[in-house]
């Protein structure tokens, strides 16, 4: 607990008077944030007792120790906005075997292809880069296991695990999902007749790995209705894995993790406004019990959450596109 408050110290976010207001703590838990002022926060990962968070603003990866400030290390990854315009660059960042491992995301636009684009990277402790494989179109996020490496690409709809050689191999493609002419009357009334069924991309979007299983959440693509997100999972081991649903009915689920206990816990990205895009305040923290399907928010009035990190004791750690880090921590 008193290197997890250390993280926090010295680095509140107040917010001023007449704005909207901030996120809120479920009860027996309480809520505080740190704000980094320009940033785009991203991938989280715990390096002893210190936060690794990446920052797609500036393209660095940053480190958070005791001290309180964020000390910047490692190459200018490749970073600016992709074709929707949110923000691109190193999703994701793992300790791994004294070194970092990173999951760079597409090329931005107006900008020619590099030769770190949408690739797994490794960098060693001198800071040297070296492509493990470049063969995604949008790595978003990955777990270490057999000694290599399972990605979520996002562009492509599936699962890769790439091995320490760099060879790469599919282990599932996710179909698309299916919805009711119900849930897309609001788009167009017209154009969507009554009792049709409709397809969306499936996005994988978050993975962790628990017990012998891969779960993942499937952020649901464009027009991103509220409900199509999901939670499927499939066994590590075999060929061609049966994908088992595990949670549905949620919004734009776009990180997943699980705390000691063995409790799912799911970042939803929020609601998605054809005008607004994905309104402030909509994202939540969810605790999904396996066993009885039960959920209960943890987290609510989020803005564009996109990492969680269970840290010790039922503390957690959630990050968002405005440069903030909410640290949650048990009453």
């Amino acid at each position: 607990m008193r290197a997890f408050l250390a993280l926090i110290a010295a680095a509140w976010l107040f917010f001023p008077v007449n704005a909207p207001a901030g996120p809120s703590a479920a009860a027996g838990h309480r809520l505080e944030t740190v704000h980094l002022p320009g940033a785009a926060l991203g991938g989280l990962e715990r390096d002893g007792d210190a936060l690794l968070v990446t920052d797609l603003a500036s393209g660095r990866l940053l480190r958070r120790g005791s001290g309180g400030g964020f000390v910047a290390f490692g190459p200018v990854f490749p970073h600016g906005l992709d074709v929707i315009g949110d923000p691109t660059g190193p999703y994701r960042v793992l300790r791994h075997r004294g070194a970092f491992v990173i999951a760079q995301g597409w090329t931005p636009v107006n900008s020619n292809e590099g030769p770190l684009d949408h690739s797994l990277i490794y960098l060693d402790a001198a800071g040297k880069t070296r492509v493990i494989s470049n063969e995604f179109w949008n790595p978003f996020d990955f777990v270490t296991a057999e000694s290599g490496f399972y990605v979520v690409d996002a562009a492509r709809n599936s699962v890769d695990y790439v091995g320490p050689d760099g060879a790469k191999k599919t282990v599932v493609t996710f179909r698309r999902l299916a919805r009711g002419a119900s849930a897309m009357e609001s788009l167009s009334p017209t154009e969507f007749r009554a009792g049709g069924e409709y397809e969306i991309d499936a996005v994988p979007t978050g993975i962790a790995l628990r017990d012998g299983r891969l779960y993942v959440a499937l952020f649901g693509g464009f027009p991103f209705l509220p409900g199509a997100g999901r939670i499927v999972s499939f066994p590590i081991s075999g060929e061609d894995p049966e994908v088992r649903l595990e949670a549905d009915d949620l919004n734009a689920p776009v990180a997943i993790a699980f705390d000691r206990a063995g409790a799912m816990l799911v970042l939803e990205h929020g609601n998605y406004d054809q005008e607004e895009g994905f309104r402030r305040g909509s994202g939540r923290l969810l605790m999904l019990d396996r066993k009885t399907g039960e959920r209960s928010a943890l987290v609510e009035g989020l803005t564009r959450p996109v990492s969680v990190l269970p840290w010790d004791a039922g503390e957690v750690v959630i990050s968002d596109l405005s440069g903030n880090l909410h640290f949650l921590l048990r009453e």
